[in-house]
């Protein structure tokens, strides 16, 4: 059975004594700031992998972008699956109601009438988080 990103990504932050948090919270800004740095890189690396690079490439730093993007939810203490799953269910609302998409000009999905936005404090909350603004 192949193991989640999540997995994979919480055993490299357990191995290298990395940040690990099980319930959502606020980082310091120091924190925060690094890991936008690391995000900020890795998607710089897709952009030049997409234009410039190799398929094999640029399947590396998408790969590198899923996994910093998964070790900055581990660090806040998001179940970045449970994010996803919930991105996903708003996203299949955006079919219109004969089935079908509605496509901008480039491709892109519309919102269609039926949309329904995530509710991602929800989610979070049944994660044991806490909002302050609240």
């Amino acid at each position: 059975m192949r193991r989640s990103p999540a997995d994979l990504v919480r055993e490299f932050h357990l191995a290298f004594g990395l940040d690990a948090r099980t319930t959502p919270t606020e980082v310091s800004p120091e924190l925060a700031a690094h890991r936008q740095d690391l995000l900020a890189e890795e998607c710089a690396e897709v952009a030049e992998a997409s234009a410039h690079g190799t398929l094999d490439h640029l399947a590396h730093e998408l790969a590198d972008v899923v996994y910093v993007a998964y070790g900055t939810a581990l660090v806040h203490g998001i179940d970045l699956d449970e994010v996803i799953a919930e991105i996903h269910r708003a996203n299949m609302t955006k079919l219109g109601p004969d089935g079908r998409p509605t496509l901008r000009a480039d491709g892109k999905v519309l919102k269609g009438v039926h949309y329904q936005a995530p509710d991602i404090p929800a989610v979070l909350r049944r994660q044991g988080w806490t909002d302050a603004a609240e």
